[in-house]
Order: structure tokens, then C-alpha cells, then sequence
């Protein structure tokens, strides 16, 4: 009994290696931590209870003072796709400081940018919201659009539509948070902007951005794509500044940010990067 047991074991972890070294097998890999976590947050959610990892959002006032900030703040958020995960970055002396991370109950569609109206994909990419992105009264208790397709989309034909993070917990291209989550990140916006800042800026990744993690799926159609958000996603590493980002000839163009200055939207190439 021993000894088929051991052999049983054996083949479980070839067949993993396997799993991990082709790209079908790590797509197949990557789409069971997704349906598992959707599974899990959505029964969750159905009953009432909050999902693994949500702040207290009943002291919201105290963690802001303990991380010695108030409301009003400027703010940057950050959304990596198969960790469930939205991250709320606060200024905090020339710098952001990382706030509130938050589990997304639901985004809908597998790994990878979304293409085209319908394909019911969550976007990947850089994008800005501003106060005409906000809605109070969305059928989805609140929300804000990602403003998808930015530059970078619409250089490549990429169409869609409403593309949100909002309350509840259904999705068909967005990131549903949970009402109660909303809302304390809703409060966070609009205070915000409220106090002057023009827009802030969001970021999607498929996945958190190390190196292991794009060397695993290295053969992925989207492989390049992911590298070159990881650009993006290493300089605000480097300098805790939301960094300026174009779209140029294909392809993400990044220059480090200021803190303090404006979030400029997603626009085409700048002049001096065109002409080259």
C-alpha cells in the first residue's frame, strides 16, 4: 500500500512540474486559483460574511490616523488579477504608502487584456478616473470607469465599454468589490478629488509582478504584453510615485511621476518620443 501511495505521490508532483513548465498546463493552473477563489468569495458573499483579508471598515477614521493621513489625500490604486487583490496607495511625504488592501470578489474572464465588446474580459492596463468617471447611483450600489479603452487599447482596435470597479459581486468585465468595500473606497475617492486631485491613477496586472511569476509563463501569448506592464508597475516600485504613462507606437512608454503634480490621463506618444 506504501509503495502505490509513493508512486501516486510521484506522479502528482511530475504531472505539477509538468503543469508549471508548459503554458497550457500553467493556464490550467492559473484558472483553478481563479475559480477556486471565485467560488469561495462568492459563497461568502451570499451569506454575509466578509471576505478573507477585508480591513476593519468600521475604523476607517482610526487607520487613516495611524498611518498619519486624513481624508482628502491624494490616492493611487493598484489591481492584480489572479490574487483577487486591489491595493489603495496614500501620498504621504513626496511618496505613496501603501493604505488598504482589499479582496475583489469578482472579476469575470481569465488572464490577459480585454480585446473586444463582449468578451466579458476584465481590462489590463494603466488607466486614470476623474470626478465625470464617478457614479453615485450605479446599478451596482457605486462605481467608478476605468475610462477603458485608453490610448494604448484603441491603438489596437480594443473596444469595450463600462468597464468599472463597483459593489456587489457579479461581473461581466469589471471588479466588483462588495458594497461595503465600495464604499470605504468610494469615501477614499471622492474625498480625494473633493480636495483637488484631478485624477488618480489605476493600474491592472494579471498577477503580482515578480520575476518568477513572468518566467512561469514565459510561453503565454500575453507574455510580452505582461513585461511590459511590469515597466510600469517597477518604476512606482523604485520610486513610490505614480509614474507618467503614453502610449507610443504599441507599445507603453513610462517617465518616473512627481508627487504632487497632476496624474496626466493616458494620451499618445509626446512629442519628443513621436519623432523618434
Amino acid at each position: 500500500m506504501k509503495s502505490v501511495l509513493t508512486l501516486l505521490l510521484v506522479a502528482l508532483a511530475g504531472a505539477g512540474v509538468y503543469l508549471l513548465l508548459t503554458p497550457g498546463g500553467r493556464q490550467f493552473l492559473d484558472r483553478v486559483t481563479i475559480n477556486w477563489t471565485r467560488a469561495e468569495y462568492r459563497a461568502l458573499h451570499r451569506v454575509g460574511k466578509p471576505l478573507p483579508g477585508t480591513p476593519d471598515l468600521t475604523r476607517l477614521d482610526q487607520r487613516l490616523a495611524a498611518k498619519g493621513v486624513a481624508l482628502g489625500v491624494p490616492i493611487f490604486i493598484r489591481i492584480f488579477k489572479l490574487e483577487s487583490e486591489l491595493e489603495l496607495w496614500v501620498q504621504k511625504s513626496g511618496r505613496y504608502e501603501l493604505f488598504a488592501t482589499y479582496p475583489i470578489c469578482l472579476w469575470s474572464g481569465r488572464l490577459g487584456p480585454k480585446l473586444q465588446e463582449g468578451d466579458k474580459q476584465a481590462p489590463e492596463g494603466f488607466y486614470t478616473v476623474d470626478k465625470d468617471a464617478l457614479n453615485p447611483d450605479s446599478r451596482w450600489h457605486r462605481s467608478f470607469n476605468l475610462g477603458f479603452p485608453n490610448a494604448f487599447d484603441q491603438a489596437y482596435g480594443r473596444t469595450g465599454s463600462f468597464l468599472m470597479v463597483h459593489g456587489g459581486c457579479t461581473s461581466i468585465g469589471c471588479y466588483a468589490m462588495t458594497d461595503r468595500v465600495v464604499d470605504e473606497i468610494w469615501r477614499m475617492v471622492t474625498s480625494a478629488l473633493d480636495a483637488g486631485q484631478e485624477r488618480f491613477a489605476v493600474h491592472v496586472f494579471p498577477f503580482r509582478m515578480t520575476e518568477r511569476n513572468l518566467a512561469v509563463r514565459r510561453g503565454d501569448r500575453w507574455a510580452g504584453f505582461w513585461a511590459e506592464l511590469k515597466k510600469g508597475h517597477d518604476l512606482f516600485e523604485t520610486t513610490r510615485v505614480p509614474p507618467v504613462v503614453s502610449a507610443c507606437k504599441g507599445r507603453y512608454v513610462f517617465a518616473p511621476g512627481t508627487a504632487g503634480a497632476p496624474v496626466p490621463p493616458i494620451e499618445a506618444c509626446p512629442p519628443e518620443i513621436a519623432g523618434n
